[in-house]
């Protein structure tokens, strides 16, 4: 079996604007940076978003480890860690010519990729794309590609529900569940898995049933009860678990997925609402992705006018609480005077980078469109007494350079599972009509390979 080859990674910049600290992902594998990228990076140095930050923060890394030997052999980032490159253009390559054109800079990231493979065919050369034309460009000219993959999450099958289903429970430990104290110890019920904390949980034999939650400071199950929240009436169990960890203090953290009308914002929305005495101010807020990947610039009117349509599905679900309440002037009146006074507040995401979020219950919506590194920055920010709550659905990806496996929620759902102060629901069933169920079910279904 002959040797495996030494690799040669090459970073397209979309790799460093996602993850500015992946040069340090490589293990001793050389890195190559096409001066193209950092023509690139250049034009997104200035201004607030992720994107720039991480242009300045791997520039001033590549100017710490700065070197007239970068340009040559390279130069190392540890003792045992990758050799960075930075390699300058050179002319097309003749067997690229006919099919590449030179005016733009994927295809001379591209023709250093391959120019290397020529060069050094003792390496493997791996060109490093989040996109997915690039990488198909390379593969049709021989080239390995590959997407980054260090924050992704392996196995989406797998995925934390939030909740699990324990059959052929006992006649006898259900209606302890309705006694109280509404509760029963952990050991009453057998199962292969330890329940995590706050995870919730279906108890049925059926006959009877109970809904309950695992309380991990006291080790015991808790009876869920349901109950609405500023009009708002659970329809499953799944929303009646949501609405559970929304009202619940001990969950600061929490997230709700789903597919589109399951009810994750209006759930969301309602809980917040519900709790408005416990905070100073309830935000709402959504990453603004255009669709086509256009900016919003096109877009006629001022700023205000481009933002409402992003902002609009938030907007119709407190129209649903307000037309809930129709019977309740009094709760219009004060759902209208939070937003006049502020203490309700539906913004662009973008608009609270930089802020710290004392005493508020935080929402995000579509979250989905997120970058890991962009909920972790979101969450940092927290203060004293606020809540956060991310909502999305994983399959419905409106960002260019994320999927189902890489985005910010799915990554969030993965690494906080059994973490004391985080809770997690995954909405199933769709509640908003039955042509919408229908339609999410039947016109191009998820599919996981």
């Amino acid at each position: 079996m002959p040797p495996k080859k030494t690799k040669t990674f090459v970073l397209d910049t979309n790799v460093i604007l996602h993850d500015s600290s992946c040069i340090y992902q490589f293990k001793d594998n050389d890195i190559v940076i096409p001066i193209q990228v950092l023509e690139e990076l250049d034009k997104f140095k200035k201004g607030n978003e992720t994107l720039n930050f991480h242009a300045r923060e791997f520039v001033r890394t590549l100017d710490d480890l700065s070197g007239d030997q970068m340009f040559g052999e390279g130069v190392r980032i540890a003792p045992d860690r990758s050799k960075i490159i930075i390699k300058l253009g050179t002319t097309i390559h003749e067997n690229l010519a006919l099919n590449f054109s030179s005016n733009r800079p994927d295809h001379h990231i591209l023709n250093i990729a391959y120019c290397l493979s020529q060069e050094l065919p003792e390496r493997q050369i791996i060109l490093v794309s989040k996109d997915v034309n690039l990488r198909m460009k390379a593969k049709a000219v021989g080239l390995i590609a590959e997407d980054y993959t260090s924050d992704h999450v392996k196995d989406i099958s797998e995925l934390y529900k939030g909740y699990r289903v324990i059959e052929n429970i006992s006649d006898a430990v259900i209606n302890l569940m309705y006694k109280e104290p509404f509760e029963l110890d952990s050991s009453e019920i057998s199962q292969e898995k330890p329940l995590l904390p706050n995870e919730y949980i279906i108890m049925r034999n059926g006959k009877k049933s109970a809904l309950a939650r695992f309380d991990f400071e006291t080790k015991k199950i808790q009876r869920v009860n349901k109950l609405a929240a500023y009009g708002i009436m659970p329809r499953n169990a799944e929303q009646i678990f949501a609405l559970d960890a929304l009202m619940n203090p001990k969950i600061q953290l929490l997230t709700i997925s789903g597919k589109a009308g399951t009810g994750k914002t209006l759930l969301a929305l309602a809980g917040a609402l519900a709790n408005k005495k416990e905070y100073y101010q309830i935000y709402m807020a959504r990453p603004i992705v255009p669709l086509s990947n256009k900016d919003i610039g096109y877009l006629p009117g001022d700023i205000q006018s481009k933002l409402e349509p992003y902002m609009q599905p938030l907007y119709d679900n407190l129209g649903v609480i307000k037309h809930k309440s129709i019977e309740s002037a009094v709760k219009q009146r004060k759902i209208q005077k939070l937003l006049d006074e502020e203490k309700l507040v539906i913004s662009p995401l973008s608009y609270i980078r930089g802020r710290s979020l004392v005493d508020i219950f935080f929402i995000v919506d579509e979250a989905q469109n997120l970058t890991p590194h962009e909920v972790k920055t979101i969450i940092t920010r927290a203060g004293e007494n606020t809540k956060m709550v991310f909502t999305g659905d994983i399959f419905q990806i409106d960002h260019p350079y994320l999927n189902t496996y890489s985005n910010g929620l799915t990554y969030l759902i993965d690494k906080m599972k059994g973490q004391n102060l985080y809770a997690h629901m995954n909405l199933e069933k769709g509640e908003r009509s039955e042509l919408a169920e229908l339609a999410s079910d039947m016109l191009y279904p998820h599919t996981i390979d």
